[in-house]
């Protein structure tokens, strides 16, 4: 409860009024203070003031209850002063601030406490309209809030629907697109793998792996192995792209036993190229395995062939196949056939349309279907037979005896000899053209003459001889046409020779010497850089990088109780094979 102030005392007693102290104000139903009629100058100006401050009135009321106030102030006033009764509320209460306007207004007065009713009235009336005015600016400002606030309701009231109808759109787009996505989950699988690709071709540069494959193959093409190696750890699309064969065949033309020949023939197809290079480099490091496939009881000179995924490798008399497992370094140990038929041990025999041709100490030439129990025998030479080879439907033989025959292999034909040449010296080797127009034999080197000769295989008449500085004995033991016109040689002389038919007949193009003068039994070629020998000492087999002089591995296979020369040599892309006297040998180059 509020006070009047004294001034406002003084000036109500000079006009006769009589103050009481204001009860609780009661809220109406049309926002008037206190029982209608009674109020004093300032009531309905107090009732619309707080009737501003609810906020929940509508505006069209709120201007009715302004001049229903306004009357009621007026009529409040006149009652007042005609009855002369005091309402509910004293003047400076009702009045508010414009009551203490108008007292200090009148100070002089109001000091000297003097002055007529009239004009105390006319201060009471001065301070109720300065009251009023008060109110009236505070009720603009107010209402100007309050329609700003409106305003701002109904921006946000705006905004819902259209939310609340993105929402719902946005729900239905979901489900739509959810169909959708459905609809095609079949071909998402195929594109996938096309969307990872590119991924991660974007990933391993942009710049870059934007162009087309075929200018890319183009670019890696002048990259080394090493480099192509660290691209292909980049990412997953680039160990694909990487591993193709196209990029890896410039480098295992170049690698030592990749597959390739020297005119650039594939001959293993079926065989990624990327995993034959890294084979050749255990080639050339010289990181292999050693292990033994099969032992004999006794001494012997065994000679083997391969053919796929089989074995054959002769034993005494006789002639046994094995079939290699599946690691290539292993053999099983029951042998699929044994192809018997000579009196003594097979010296020498080879494989040809599915026929096995073999040569005896007996003097015979035994010719064996691989597939059956077909076998022929028919007598040859004087002596025993040391070498044979067979092309094209031809059988060449060579002999102690210091010949040379020619037979046909057709079945009705066998044992037929077409031609008997006098080589005037042991034939220890013998190798046919692969244009079937010619042969070469490798004699002992008794004579005054050289001990490779060609032959004519259709005349049987000598077409040249090559070399012309050979010593006396330096026998040939092991000759292998590569191509029609370069051949290659090996015998007692310890050097390997390669011949070119096309540049000289009277001198080699390349010779590789063995370093500790050992005779070399055998040698053999992937036909493009690997060169294989095997000497007569302690079975050293070496390896020979033909785009150099110098030996690059050396493997010797047995210690100086069991010395033995290396008899027989034959290799893949994975494995090198060597024939003993007491044991046929593998090098794993594959798993080292």
């Amino acid at each position: 409860m509020v006070s009047p102030p004294p001034g406002a005392a003084a000036v109500a007693a000079r006009a006769g009024l009589r103050v009481e102290p204001a009860p609780r104000p009661l809220m109406g139903s049309q926002g008037r203070s206190g029982p209608p009629g009674n109020g004093g100058p300032g009531e309905g100006e107090g009732g619309e003031a707080r009737k501003l401050q609810e906020g929940r009135v509508a505006r069209g009321k709120r201007r009715k209850g302004k001049g229903k106030g306004k009357a009621r102030a007026g009529q409040g006033g006149r009652g007042s002063g005609a009855e002369g009764k005091p309402g509910p509320q004293t003047a400076k209460e009702a009045a508010g601030p414009g009551a203490d306007a108008g007292a200090r207004a009148c100070p002089r007065e109001e000091a000297e406490g003097g002055g007529s009713a009239e004009e105390g009235a006319r201060g009471i009336v001065k301070g109720v309209e300065g009251s009023a005015g008060a109110g009236k600016e505070a009720q603009g400002r107010e209402y100007g809030k309050k329609e700003e606030w409106r305003v701002r309701a109904r921006r946000r009231e705006g905004a819902r629907p259209g939310r609340a109808q993105g929402r719902r759109g946005q729900a239905w787009a979901d489900i739509a697109g959810t169909g959708v996505a459905m609809a095609a989950a079949a071909g998402e699988e195929e594109k996938e793998e096309a969307a990872r690709e590119s991924a991660a071709r974007l990933a391993a540069g942009p710049a870059l792996w934007r162009l087309p494959e075929e200018l890319l193959l183009l670019i890696c093409s002048y990259l080394d192995m090493r480099a192509l190696g660290r691209l292909a750890q980049v990412c997953r699309w680039l160990r694909r792209f990487t591993s193709c064969d196209l990029l890896w065949r410039r480098i295992a033309r170049a690698s030592l036993n990749s597959g390739f020949t020297r005119l650039g023939t594939d001959l293993m197809t079926s065989v990624p190229v990327k995993e034959r290079v890294k084979v050749s480099q255990n080639w050339r490091l010289g990181r292999c395995r050693e292990g033994i496939l099969l032992k004999w009881r006794c001494r012997q000179m065994p000679w083997m062939q391969l053919e796929d995924d089989s074995l054959y490798i002769s034993q005494a008399n006789f002639i046994l196949a094995y079939q290699f497992r599946p690691d290539g370094a292993s053999l099983n140990r029951r042998p699929l056939g044994v192809f018997a038929g000579h009196d003594e041990d097979v010296c020498h025999f080879v494989l040809a349309n599915s026929h096995i041709v073999s040569a005896g100490g007996d003097g015979k030439i035994g010719v064996h279907k691989i597939h059956s129990t077909f076998t022929v025998k028919y007598s040859a030479h004087e002596q025993e037979v040391n070498c044979v080879d067979c092309k094209g439907g031809i059988i060449v033989s060579g002999s102690r005896d210091r010949t040379a025959k020619v037979w046909p292999l057709a079945s009705g034909r066998l044992g037929q000899c077409l031609h008997t040449i006098q080589t005037e010296d042991r034939v220890w080797s013998i190798a046919i053209s692969p244009l079937l127009s010619s042969f070469v034999t490798g004699t002992a080197c008794c004579g005054h003459f050289s001990p490779l000769r060609i032959w004519d295989l259709n005349s049987g008449q000598l077409m040249t001889h090559l070399g012309s500085d050979f010593p006396p004995g330096a026998g040939v033991l092991d000759v292998m046409y590569e191509s029609p016109f370069t051949l290659l040689s090996c015998g007692y002389d310890t050097y390997v020779r390669y011949w070119d038919l096309r540049t000289s007949v009277r001198k080699c193009v390349m010779e590789w010497e063995e370093p500790h003068d050992s005779t070399l039994y055998c040698l053999q070629t992937d036909g493009n850089h690997l060169l294989a020998t095997g000497s007569s000492y302690y079975g050293v087999v070496r390896l020979w990088d033909r785009r150099q002089r110098a030996c690059l591995h050396a493997f010797p296979l047995t210690s100086t109780p069991l010395s033995s020369p290396v008899y027989c040599l034959r290799l893949t892309t994975k494995h090198l094979y060597a024939a003993l006297s007491y044991n046929l040998h593998v090098l794993d180059f594959q798993n080292p």
